[in-house]
């Protein structure tokens, strides 16, 4: 479980800058996917403190420097069992994978998001890939129809 969790604490990107990230993309009315970028990021910002938190934790329970709670039990549980953890799926998009799927998965979607971010909009889109996809279909109604 420690490795485990170790490793997947490794590969977690930090959190997106979210003022740094307006600054570059502010909310206008001629581009709705600016708005889209920042909901998505502010809800994968939010998916990653949980994983981060609960995963700092497990390290430090193991170590014996923290209380192993009820919540923090099942979550080394599901590790243990290749789960993804409830605890996650609960701050998370709809996912039915394991655990190293799930792992896998997430890290492909902040890549295109990071992407996004560094690049600006891109020119097609994972739809899949997007944690709110009605916000998304909105948006992209919204900038077709204001051109």
């Amino acid at each position: 479980i420690r490795d485990i969790a170790a490793d997947v604490l490794r590969r977690m990107p930090e959190q997106w800058d979210l003022v740094a990230v307006q600054e570059k993309y502010p909310t206008m009315y001629q581009e709705s996917m600016n708005t889209v970028l920042l909901q998505e990021l502010t809800r994968f910002n939010k998916l990653l403190g949980a994983i981060k938190s609960s995963l700092i934790d497990i390290q430090k329970a193991l170590k014996g420097l923290l209380l192993m709670s009820e919540e923090l039990e099942r979550v080394c549980q599901a590790i243990f069992n290749g789960k993804t953890p409830a605890t996650w799926l609960a701050s998370s998009y709809p996912s039915l994978k394991p655990l190293g799927g799930y792992t896998t998965d997430l890290l492909e979607r902040l890549k295109f998001f990071q992407t996004w971010v560094d690049e600006g909009i891109p020119v097609l889109f994972w739809i899949s890939g997007i944690y709110f996809t009605q916000a998304f279909t909105t948006g992209a109604a919204q900038n077709y129809a204001r051109k």
